[in-house]
């Protein structure tokens, strides 16, 4: 057979293969069983926000995102008692040294091997075409499933990826981020290597392959070793494109590289040309052969075509017409070989060269303008010159003469051929993207159909999740260029295609559409809103405020004004450099108080209403009312054409006014609706970092640091430096000071180049306080004095004043305490005045500590006391924790061990329950000095209330008092303080909202049955 033949010298080659082969297939090990995919299902990885979900079952137990899955039949296959291992097989070399023949093998042995084989390849004329190289790979597994199971199978990913695979029309609204496209293309491999195990997915041309599907590619491999999958790539090295460079370097069976194929010697060439000649072919003619190709396997197998056909003797009398033939096969010999079949084969032949690969042969001869039996006649010439292979589709007999082919079409008719090309494939039905590439190929003209053609492309491919090929086809609908009233939506167009990967460039399409003629008022508006947005998220908020009140000044639509007045409410909120914070908060209020909530815009301002007031320190229950007025018509976390900032500063307001349980229901329901959209950058960065804040804030340690370090993870996908690696910073810092580790805390802090200067948006946890408080920690607490003041001097002037949000002065009266202990004093009670303003016990309960830290005498003892009493009748866990120690550190201090013992061990068991390791040890460390040995630990605390902290939560909200409830549950005061205590930090409420709660929480959280 010619593919055996062809794959001389390729012996280490193949061992690799069939190594990699008997690894993917189990057979490598001794012994092997077989059984259902069924059983085995879960072998497979967890797929790739993966990485993230890996950290955040917990999320699954509170609503946020759910994936379903199982793609297909499971198959019987045959399984190693050590779970079979994939990974990744790259084949380098230059073009026509056998890369082809060689994957070709592949696949053969694959499936003799019981293996489900995916292929694809990349084509030179289809580079741009975006997911061209997944479509061939995912398409033909999943296009012949019904849609309704389909749908089923796929869950929530359908929608996601089901455009870019064309399964699917992408569905208006905006459309999934490239990170969340990829981890749905991730999943769907995934559990297609799992399902249809062992699976061998082979791409050829890598080097030609279309950008998004090499980018996926590349980032997938690396976890092609925990799967029955084996990935084998081949490429051409001097042409493997920058996005492509990954696969010079994954972890392969190579050590880390491609295994480069070799030309073949002249004793491999001469056995090729006697399997073709016979053994009449004499050593010199042989030699001659090696000689003229250069060891070319592709070369070498036409050249003795060549010779066959020509019916020479294969003897060193004819080795003298080798070197002619041999230019026959390739460049300008192909092209007069090609010219000698006749004026309509030329054409023929030249239309499939611009048509690309996998060619209807009814297509091309549209493109050529051949009739029927022209064109047949045409393609049977092609096939017997060895130029064309295939019947219902049509291919290249190799790429090598697709590009001689391609190249030697003269410039103006190339050009022709591809408009030519466009029409023909839209009428086809194929549709506007499918066009696009063709489009992109001609000259501009000022043709509106194109500008038509490449804008509908633009639409298709963006929904589909392929930013930059939409931006390509609006870049060349410019250049048409469109017409006069249709520039300034085509810049808009271009503009939001680049919204979230080039900040600074869609910034300049849209000022420029604003200079241009727009007819519609919506689209001007649209244009501003989007430009805004741009310039807030990148770190711009004064230019985002300035252009919209440039355009509120002169907008005369009362609707559009109030929605321009929300945004503009909503940049300021997040500026750190505003003018007059005072002067616009009361704007807003005046605004907020006159609106009902009619519509999503005034649920906007009144939802900003909340948060201003929670910022500034009005009382919680102000801000809390805001809130469900914000909340009472509609919230959703992913609103076309709506950022996500508000719906999230609702979600925080009940957070900081002791209502975490509400927040986190938010927050479920927000990260589900990112998911639903396929949004896995920065909106399920701040989601997983925000929820693990929350979970910071009620005293869960350990599974705040998993959920940021997954926000983390996301935000570092995004990019260093944006508002959302800030926020997963900051976060993962504080939480890694609570749980004691100041040593990581500060390489953290340093590996993140966590400083000056501080975003010019207001993250929170504050950057710069969160940047003291690390300071204080280390014990250099003149500079966290230096930079906790600084923080002070920035945000009081602007009203934000509420420690509960941020706690400046409470890490700064402890930073001053030693050096300026009045002044200290002074500033941890102004604190104390601020927090009792704003009411929520967890905030009292830690200034009042703070206050303590920086007081002496009985007055520390009072303090703490009174500490621990708002603390206990709030969710905060772990400030309760610090609280109790303190405590009973003090009243072991002062001689009252019994009192100190009882606090100590309740400290104790609560720094245990959060994760605090640093508070165990400080505990553990006093109780020791007291003489007392740490007693056994009860377990670690559930949501789940036992019956009698469910009666003490039933009687408080009937309004009974902590005597009526001991009377009622024959017990004693203390006791019932601390059942409340516990149902506050397991509901995630003070006291004010525990109806609410339980109303709304109901059986989830009263549903244990024992105590």
């Amino acid at each position: 057979m010619r593919s055996r033949r062809t794959l001389f010298e390729r012996e280490s080659e193949l061992a690799a293969v069939d190594e990699a082969l008997d690894e993917v297939t189990g057979l490598g090990t001794d012994g092997g069983r077989t059984r259902s995919d069924g059983q085995r299902g879960d072998t497979g990885p967890r797929r790739d926000v993966t990485d993230s979900r890996r950290d955040v079952t917990d999320s699954r137990r509170n609503g946020v995102g759910h994936r379903q899955g199982g793609i297909g039949p499971a198959r019987d296959v045959t399984e190693p008692y050590d779970r079979p291992r994939g990974g990744l097989l790259a084949f380098a070399g230059r073009a026509g040294i056998g890369k082809t023949t060689l994957l070709a093998e592949v696949r053969r042995r694959a499936t003799a091997k019981g293996c489900t084989v995916l292929s694809a390849r990349g084509g030179d004329q289809e580079q741009r075409v975006a997911f061209h190289v997944a479509r061939q790979l995912l398409q033909p597994q999943l296009a012949g499933i019904p849609e309704a199971e389909l749908r089923a199978s796929l869950g929530s990913w359908y929608a996601i990826v089901g455009p870019a695979l064309g399964l699917c029309a992408p569905a208006e609204g905006a459309p999934p981020d490239q990170q969340g496209l990829r981890d749905g293309l991730d999943w769907v491999l995934t559990h297609l290597a799992v399902r249809r195990a062992p699976m061998v997915l082979v791409l050829d041309d890598a080097h030609w392959a279309d950008a998004e599907s090499l980018q996926w590619l590349a980032a997938f491999a690396p976890r092609a070793e925990e799967l029955p999958l084996l990935l084998v790539v081949a490429y051409r090295p001097d042409e493997l494109p920058d996005h492509a460079e990954p696969f010079r370097g994954l972890p392969g069976r190579a050590g880390g590289r491609p295994l480069d194929l070799e030309p073949l010697s002249a004793v491999a060439v001469a056995h090729l040309v006697r399997e073709t000649l016979g053994t009449q072919a004499d050593d010199a003619f042989c030699r001659e052969c090696w000689a003229v190709t250069a060891g070319n396997p592709f070369e070498a197998v036409e050249l003795t075509a060549k010779v066959r056909d020509r019916g020479l003797t294969p003897t060193e009398a004819g080795a003298h017409l080798l070197r002619d033939l041999a230019a026959a096969v390739k460049g300008s010999g192909l092209v007069a070989r090609l010219e000698r079949l006749g004026t309509s084969t030329v054409r023929f032949a030249w239309a499939c060269a611009v048509l690309g690969t996998e060619i209807p042969p009814a297509l091309a001869a549209a493109v050529a303008g051949l009739g029927s039996e022209e064109a047949a006649d045409a393609a049977d010439a092609l096939r017997g010159a060895r130029i064309l292979t295939g019947a219902d589709t049509l291919e290249f007999v190799h790429p090598l003469i697709a590009t001689a082919v391609y190249r030697a079409i003269p410039r103006g008719v190339r050009v022709a051929l591809h408009g030519q090309a466009a029409w023909c494939v839209v009428d086809a039905g194929l549709g506007s993207a499918a066009a696009s590439r063709h489009l992109m190929e001609t000259h501009p003209d000022g043709d509106v159909w194109v500008v038509q053609q490449l804008r509908a492309a633009a639409r298709e491919t963006l929904r589909a999740g392929a930013p930059d090929a939409a931006r390509r086809h609006l870049a060349r609908a410019l250049r048409e260029p469109p017409p006069a009233g249709e520039r300034a939506a085509v810049l808009y167009e271009l503009g939001s295609a680049s919204l979230l990967t080039e900040p600074a460039t869609t910034v300049n399409h849209l000022r420029a559409a604003l200079e241009e003629p727009i007819a519609g008022t919506e689209l001007r508006h649209n244009i501003v809103y989007r430009l805004s947005q741009v310039l807030a998220h990148s770190d711009r908020l004064a230019e985002a405020s300035d252009a919209l009140s440039r355009e509120i000044k002169v907008t005369g639509d009362a609707r559009v004004r109030l929605r321009m007045q929300s945004e503009q409410f909503m940049w300021d909120a997040f500026r750190a450099d505003e003018p007059d914070s005072p002067a616009r908060s009361r704007r807003l209020a005046r605004l907020a108080d006159r609106l009902t909530g009619r519509d999503l815009t005034e649920r906007y301002v009144i939802g900003l209403r909340a948060w201003d007031a929670t910022l500034r320190g009005e009382p919680a229950h102000i801000a809390i009312r805001h809130a469900e007025r914000a909340l009472a018509g509609g919230f959703g976390w992913a609103e076309a054409d709506r950022g996500f900032e508000v719906p999230v500063l609702v979600a925080l307001t009940f957070m900081y006014a002791d209502r975490p349980g509400r927040t986190e229901e938010l927050f479920a329901a927000g990260i589900a609706d990112f998911e639903r959209q396929g949004w896995h950058g920065a909106h399920l960065s701040f989601g997983y970092t925000l929820l693990g804040y929350l979970r910071f804030r009620r005293g869960r340690l350990a599974e705040a640091e998993d959920f940021v370090r997954a926000g983390l993870r996301l935000a570092e996908r995004v990019g260093p430096g944006t508002p959302a690696h800030w926020y997963a910073v900051g976060t993962l810092i504080e939480i890694l000071l609570a749980r004691g580790r100041i040593t990581e805390a500060t390489q953290t802090a340093e590996e993140y180049a966590f400083g000056e200067p501080f975003p010019a948006a207001v993250v929170f946890p504050d950057a710069q306080t969160v940047h003291g408080e690390l300071l204080l920690a280390r014990g250099l607490t003149k500079d966290a004095a230096v930079e906790l003041a600084a923080a002070g001097r920035r945000l009081d002037p602007r009203g934000m004043r509420n420690p509960s949000w941020c706690p400046w002065q409470l890490h700064l009266a402890r930073a001053e305490s030693h050096d300026a202990p009045e002044r200290a004093v002074t500033a941890a009670f102004e604190a104390v005045g601020r927090a009792r303003l704003f009411g929520a016990p967890s905030a009292i309960g830690q200034a009042l500590r703070a206050a303590a830290d920086v007081s002496s005498g009985s007055t520390r003892v009072k303090l703490l006391e009174e500490s621990v009493g708002h603390l206990e009748r709030s969710p905060a866990a772990y400030e309760l924790a610090c609280a109790l120690v303190s405590l009973g550190t003090e009243l072991r201090r002062t001689g009252r061990p019994k009192e100190a013992a009882e606090h100590l061990y309740r400290g104790l068991e609560a720094a245990v329950q959060c994760g605090a390791d640093g508070l165990v040890e400080a505990a553990r460390d006093e109780l020791a000095a007291a003489g007392l040995r740490p007693r056994r630990l009860h377990s670690t605390e559930t949501d789940t209330l036992t019956a009698r902290e469910r009666a003490a939560a039933a009687l408080t909200v009937r309004g009974r008092t902590l005597a009526g409830i001991a009377e009622e549950l024959h017990t004693e005061e203390p006791a019932v303080v601390r059942l409340l205590s516990a149902v506050y930090r397991k509901v995630g409420t003070d006291r004010a909202g525990l109806g609410a709660a339980l109303g709304e929480a109901g059986a989830a959280a009263t549903g244990g049955a024992g105590e």
